[in-house]
């Protein structure tokens, strides 16, 4: 924990390292298909809880609801306030969701699409496990469910790089999310919400079968930065320190 994260009086966050890598990225057109090199970056274990963003708001008041600038923080955001707990918060923009990235840790922000895409795409034994059916179709018997119900805890099972809950709690803000270059589906335009059970505005990428992380690119291609929604919470990510 940094200097700055002291001051603001936030807990030590665990972060863990990936490794450099490449990764074939369902963003890549017919047009682009060479993978994506990923340099070595460390990740948050689990995403940011209502607890920790508490305490963020309590020490930097300018994002509290009553506070922040419209333009960092549409009618949506903190609209059920931020009781204390262990499940992860929701309703956060992606200004204020940098703001926290940056104070919690030296050097923190937001995690790329690409770094997001590289963690996510192991499970429990393998780095990319998104050629398997079965695991394919775990994935997105969540994104089916419907997400009316209380959150439950951060802290669901590690992957191989010991990253929890990227699949099965909340989707998740990227630093790049304005820069996805997704049509958001007609359908869902000015709901943001409604693009979690709608990707058809992805059709035109790479590893189609991968329908859940494409539903997640159209969500986020569909949103500005001071958007926020019910279902939508972060974690943050940091370059590796020598």
């Amino acid at each position: 924990m940094g200097l700055a994260a002291a001051l603001l009086g936030l807990a030590a966050a665990s972060y863990v390292p990936l490794p450099a890598g490449t990764l074939s990225s369902v963003l890549a057109r017919d047009t682009d298909l060479e993978p994506t090199r990923i340099a070595a970056f460390e990740l948050r274990e689990t995403p940011v809880t209502r607890t920790e963003f508490r305490q963020f708001l309590s020490t930097h008041g300018e994002w509290q609801p009553d506070r922040v600038p419209a333009v960092f923080a549409g009618p949506g955001y903190l609209q059920q306030g931020v009781d204390e707990g262990d499940a992860p918060v929701t309703a956060v923009s992606w200004f204020a969701a940098q703001a926290y990235c940056e104070a919690e840790v030296e050097g923190g922000r937001l995690p790329t699409w690409h770094e997001w895409e590289y963690a996510a795409a192991a499970d429990a034994t393998r780095t990319d496990a998104r050629g398997d059916p079965a695991w394919l179709a775990r994935i997105l018997g969540w994104y089916a469910r419907p997400a009316d119900g209380p959150l439950p805890a951060v802290g669901g099972a590690a992957n191989v790089y010991g990253v929890r809950d990227l699949h099965g709690l909340v989707w998740e803000w990227v630093e790049d999310f304005n820069a996805l270059l997704v049509n958001a589906d007609s359908r869902s335009a000015g709901d943001p919400d409604l693009l979690k059970f709608c990707g058809a505005g992805a059709i035109d990428l790479q590893d189609r079968q991968n329908y859940a992380v494409l539903m997640r690119v159209a969500l986020l291609s569909s949103l500005g930065g001071g958007d926020s929604t019910g279902s939508l919470g972060f974690r943050c990510a940091r370059e590796v320190w020598r």
